[in-house]
């Protein structure tokens, strides 16, 4: 399960009125609308004034500024075996500044991206807020020069010229959302949490497992963003956005000493997408029971090849472990021919998966069978609308996901320049929608799977329910050729990859798992199971813990 998982968008409560491009029946958002708001007012105020005055005699004159303020306000609370471990509340600002000097072919960003960072006045004095963005434009533009010097140095040392322009012309947007807050509804998320983490010793049908608990907490994390930004291309956008996560871990050792651990979490854009207290319990006893099972598992010892059939949910994170940053476009090394970095480098028209498997990422898509999904959006966070891409078509890749760093084929940004906190834009995934086409039902998988075993003369073969980080099992069991499940533990993955992907899966499942994805910034991935031809399972190569040397406290 995706315990990591945190979201980000407007909450219900505070509807999206968004003025974005004309579009039919939409009133066009203006700069005297921005300036209303007196935090956008400041920033452009300064702009103009670094885009007149900001030259150092001598020197390259910026031909790019852009300025993104983000307003933070963070809560969290946890609890530890029953009880609360303390609250942190904490509300700032953060202003991030890039300067770009040179023109849009050649210009001073680098590989570690461009721009300085600088706290921001959390109220709204104007000058406050404009003595911030000064300094950090005086930053950036100091280490811009020295770039840009560099890079000219690095570029009369290359036989290869660059692929393509370093910079994207794109028309600029004036997007307006309404700013969001954080709406915790009253609820005493401390007690809660905290008796969420006491289950394993209050719920009578733990008893079995109470005294074997070596850790069990609970978690409770809210944030909102309303972000801010300018550039001197008269691109304004403001937009905001929440999320939403209630988690929960529990963990023990084996007899061998093995770490056992299981987790799990909710999460959402709005604060009603989270379980109810009675639903999470449940999932939290669950997944305590489980331990016990576990304790009781053998361990794989004997190494396997063979076919694996992985859950949607197992395989929603394979495909976010080996597709979502293939996808993307990065620059590559100066003096090279390579179109971009990555697993798909060099896959352009290339089959990457099966036939039957298409992919597209779809900012848009907001909600999935009734849940919200955390990586739509409207505008990326270099002020480009986000634009729908079919990435692969009949298993073929046909597109990459482009911000404003160009490559060579894809001269424009198609909207995925997505930045995390403080950080530069790259590109990245928002909603990958993965489909099979003539998908299978989980039924119809397991026989195929079953069959697979009886052709080649196997005595069993292995189902992957779901996975821990590094696509490390966390719950497997091997099946019998009667269809018996037995858990099993100690397993890795070795040569799930992305070559398994292209020639390795014969089917996929035709109802899709929703994983929503926390990192530097907030990921869906749509997925089916799927059944790969053969994959090797074997003891993980993992050293062992010793055991306390004497028990919890009862």
């Amino acid at each position: 399960m995706h315990s990591n998982c945190l979201c980000f968008t407007v909450l219900g409560s505070l509807a999206m009125a968004a003025l974005m491009l004309p579009v039919a029946g939409a009133a066009q958002a203006t700069r005297a609308d921005a300036e209303k708001d007196p935090v956008l007012k400041a920033m452009l105020t300064e702009l103009n004034r670094s885009r007149d005055q900001l030259q150092l005699k001598g020197f390259e004159k910026p031909f790019f500024l852009q300025y993104r303020i983000e307003d933070i306000e963070d809560f969290q609370t946890k609890g530890d075996f029953g009880a609360s471990v303390g609250d942190e509340h904490r509300h700032q600002r953060l202003a991030r500044v890039t300067v770009r000097v040179g023109d849009y072919k050649i210009d001073s960003s680098t590989a570690r991206g461009d721009g300085s960072v600088q706290l921001a006045s959390l109220d709204n004095d104007p000058l406050a807020l404009r003595a911030g963005l000064w300094q950090a434009t005086d930053q950036a533009y100091k280490a811009a020069l020295s770039a840009y010097a560099h890079k000219q140095a690095q570029l009369k040392q290359v036989q290869t010229p660059p692929q393509a322009d370093d910079f994207s012309h794109e028309a600029p947007v004036i997007s307006l959302e309404e700013p969001v807050r954080l709406e915790l509804s009253g609820v005493d998320w401390g007690k809660r949490v905290s008796e969420s983490s006491g289950l394993y010793r209050t719920d009578p049908s733990l008893k079995a497992v109470e005294h074997e608990v070596q850790y069990a907490t609970a978690l409770f994390h809210a944030r909102s963003v309303n972000t801010y930004l300018v550039n001197s291309e008269g691109a304004i956008v403001r937009k905001g956005t929440t999320s939403y996560e209630e988690s929960f871990a529990v963990g023990t050792q084996a007899a061998d000493g093995m770490h056992l651990d299981r987790s799990y979490g909710s999460n959402g854009v709005l604060l009603t997408d989270l379980d109810t207290p009675e639903v999470f319990n449940k999932h939290a006893v669950t997944l305590i029971a489980s331990l016990a099972d576990l304790l009781k598992a053998p361990v794989v010892e004997e190494e396997y090849h063979g076919p694996v059939l992985l859950s949607a949910d197992a395989a929603s994170d394979a495909m976010h472990e080996l597709v979502a940053s293939a996808v993307t476009a990065v620059r590559p090394d100066m003096g090279t021919e390579a179109r971009t970095k990555g697993a798909f480098a060099s896959s352009y028209h290339a089959r990457v998966l099966p036939e039957f498997l298409d992919i597209t990422d779809d900012p848009s898509l907001k909600t999935f069978k009734g849940k919200t999904l955390v990586g739509s959006y409207k505008v990326d966070d270099e002020g480009v609308p986000a634009q729908p891409v079919k990435l692969v078509t009949d298993g073929k890749l046909e597109n990459y996901l482009i911000g404003r760093e160009p490559v060579r084929d894809f001269p424009k940004s198609n909207g995925h320049g997505r930045a995390a906190l403080t950080g530069p834009a790259r590109p990245a995934i928002s909603v990958l929608d993965i489909t099979a086409k003539e998908g299978l039902s989980d039924e119809d998988l397991n026989k195929k799977l079953l069959a697979l075993a009886k052709d080649r003369g196997l005595k069993s073969v292995y189902f992957v329910e779901t996975l821990g980080p590094e696509l490390t099992p966390r719950l497997l069991y091997r099946l019998g050729l009667d269809g018996k499940r037995e858990l099993v533990r100690g397993a890795s993955l070795d040569d799930l990859d992305q070559r398994a992907l292209r020639s390795g899966v014969i089917a996929a499942g035709k109802e899709q798992y929703i994983a929503n994805y926390d990192g530097a910034v907030p990921e869906t991935i749509l997925a089916p199971a799927m059944l790969f031809d053969d994959v090797t399972i074997r003891r993980a190569n993992e050293k062992n813990d010793k055991l306390p040397f004497y028990p919890p406290p009862a």
